[in-house]
């Protein structure tokens, strides 16, 4: 089948746990065609988008090189992030093909305009797997989780946490992602197959950068528009979005918060769950993610295919049937932090629970 928007096969499933447990338990070790071993020894190019939001440097930059480094001792990983800007990551991208890498992990500030930096590392024979975001072009892989899931879960939670409309229906404000990223298309997409029908959205705006200040700009004027007393929900595609909502609400003296939704689990927008200001986020588990790209990108280092990872496959703009790991999301609230966040090593009570939030935390079933 193929897609003219990114999607997956519908021959094959969305990964399991016990696959990914796989994924992450692959060998460092090549095998030569007598079937002996040899030891790997190049270098990895790791590109991501952004310092704006917390995750690329705090979670995916430490967890993969972390994980190439169990998995490949001798290998090394070169590392740039863009700081959302599309001719910066190109140039990033350029200078590391020409001092030799030899396979890019590449989480794109821009799917279109990375289209033809994209094909230079394929004419120059390295391969790209995309991570996180589908770029355009000849990539040789995609690791990422059901974007129109996250949106669905989104605009589930926030009906959810609304309960019942207001008096003259239910307005909300779509705050939505960055539209230069191939995500946040199909993060709009899961929300509004939810919402549609039954709310009216008063306002929705897109989010150069998924910028919290942005963010902020944008949710002022739409209180400014609606009435601070007007709006009963927002959906924020992620959690700096969310703050710079929840800012803009207090600055405009709105006593009772609408709820807000979120994505990424940023341990500030946990925090703010906690504490009753943000109605849910979307848990991703990165190092899940960050595993698959590395068994990916290792594997298209030592010139294997990715049939044995890859569990379906996805169509780009440009580039047909692409191995693909596509993990699923999780909707977090207060009710399943601790089962969710905290069993899985993300943070500790210790790390959310800060002193002001003690009674909060304990109300929330958050004790140590």
């Amino acid at each position: 089948m193929t897609c003219r928007r990114p999607c997956a096969s519908s021959r094959t499933r969305y990964v399991v746990g016990a696959l990914v447990a796989g994924l992450l338990a692959m060998s460092s070790a090549a095998c030569t065609g007598d079937g002996t071993t040899t030891t790997d020894s190049f270098t990895v190019g790791l590109l991501l988008p952004s310092r704006v939001v917390p995750r690329w440097e705090n979670s995916d930059k430490p967890l993969i090189e972390q994980r190439v480094k169990q998995l490949c001792p001798h290998c090394k990983v070169t590392y740039a992030n863009a700081d959302d800007d599309p001719t910066a990551q190109r140039q990033q991208t350029i200078a590391m093909i020409t001092k030799g890498v030899r396979v890019l992990i590449l989480g794109a500030t821009d799917n279109r305009a990375l289209r033809s930096t994209v094909q230079e590392a394929h004419n120059a024979g390295v391969p790209v797997v995309a991570y996180d975001r589908l770029a355009d072009g000849p990539v040789s892989g995609y690791v990422s989780f059901d974007g129109v899931k996250v949106g669905t879960l989104q605009g589930r939670s926030l009906l959810e946490a609304m309960h019942a409309p207001a008096e003259d229906g239910t307005t909300i404000v779509m705050m939505n992602g960055d539209p230069t990223s191939s995500n946040a298309a199909l993060y709009k997409r899961g929300a509004l197959s939810v919402l549609r029908g039954k709310v009216r959205i008063g306002r929705s705006y897109d989010t150069p950068g998924w910028s919290t200040d942005n963010a902020h700009a944008n949710m002022s004027a739409a209180v400014s528009a609606l009435g601070p007393g007007r709006i009963d929900g927002v959906l924020a595609a992620n959690d700096a979005i969310a703050a710079g909502v929840i800012s803009a609400l207090k600055t405009a003296h709105v006593r009772h918060l609408p709820p807000v939704t979120g994505q990424d689990a940023d341990l500030e927008a946990v925090r703010r769950i906690v504490n009753g200001e943000q109605s849910m986020t979307v848990y991703k588990s990165f190092r899940a993610e960050a595993g698959a790209a590395v068994a990916m990108a290792l594997a298209l280092g030592r010139g294997e295919r990715l049939n044995t990872i890859a569990t379906t496959t996805t169509d780009s703009p440009t580039t047909r049937r692409i191995p693909s790991v596509l993990l699923s999301p999780v909707a977090v609230t207060t009710a399943n932090i601790k089962q969710t966040l905290v069993a899985d090593g993300v943070y500790t009570v210790a790390q959310i629970c800060t002193p002001r939030l003690r009674a909060a935390c304990a109300k929330a079933g958050l004790t140590p």
